[in-house]
């Protein structure tokens, strides 16, 4: 087996950021490990997909030891994988305040202890996140204190991994996006969306791919929070 390839996991890989994030690492020629809820396999020999809900720690384990016994390493995690729930604060059921913690903490907690037991054996790795700018700028009209109260932990997390790994040569930062293009906005909706940007309008997915692809390639960044939101969080 070799091992000479770079081996990068990314959560919340089946569709939107996730899966064109996986679509860039390839063309980079990363090995890839894609897990998502349900994800079909591959027919590429570089791409292994593992299927399980990622606020699950036995998910992250059977993610992790595939990566490693198919490609032998892990260079980099990206945990894209997240959910947003609007709704006023004092209308969130306990229900919704499971699957957001479940998914935006559980799984960002389980998955990226285990990558970084893995590249500590080689003294080099990159975890980036992907949060939500409304941690920082909160939007009058878009309720979201349990995005804030979860994406808004990752910020802090980024930072304190960053300053924890740094002499270990394991590395940490964040994409802070504002409302992109994805499938989980209807075209209808666009409108609305990109004129709570100061640009007046919505992002890319290209856009939040380039800014991991950025990081991933920037061994003197550390602890850092991209903001990729359209100057959402530079004020309006």
């Amino acid at each position: 087996m070799s091992t000479s390839q770079k081996v990068v996991v990314v959560t919340g890989a089946s569709q939107g950021i996730g899966a064109e994030t996986v679509k860039a690492f390839r063309k980079l020629d990363y090995r890839i490990v894609a897990t998502a809820r349900s994800i079909a396999p591959s027919d590429d020999p570089n791409i292994v997909t593992v299927a399980g809900d990622i606020a699950d720690p036995a998910t992250a384990r059977r993610v992790i030891a595939e990566g490693v016994a198919r490609f032998g390493r892990i260079d980099t995690l990206v945990n894209n994988a997240g959910v947003f729930i609007a709704k006023p604060f004092t209308s969130y059921t306990s229900e919704d305040y499971a699957v957001m913690t479940g998914v935006n903490l559980n799984g960002f907690f389980y998955i990226t202890q285990l990558a970084i037991a893995e590249m500590e054996k080689n003294n080099s790795g990159h975890v980036v996140s992907i949060t939500t700018t409304l941690a920082d700028h909160a939007i009058d009209g878009v309720p979201s204190v349990l995005a804030s109260l979860t994406k808004g932990g990752l910020n802090a997390a980024t930072k304190s991994l960053a300053i924890e790994y740094a002499k270990r040569g394991i590395r940490a930062n964040a994409v802070s996006p504002g409302i992109i293009k994805s499938p989980m906005h209807s075209a209808e909706t666009h409108g609305a969306l990109g004129a709570l940007h100061p640009m007046g309008h919505m992002g890319e997915m290209s856009d939040i791919v380039n800014a991991i692809l950025y990081l991933d390639a920037a061994p003197f960044v550390t602890g850092e929070i991209l903001h990729v939101d359209g100057g959402q969080s530079a004020g309006h």
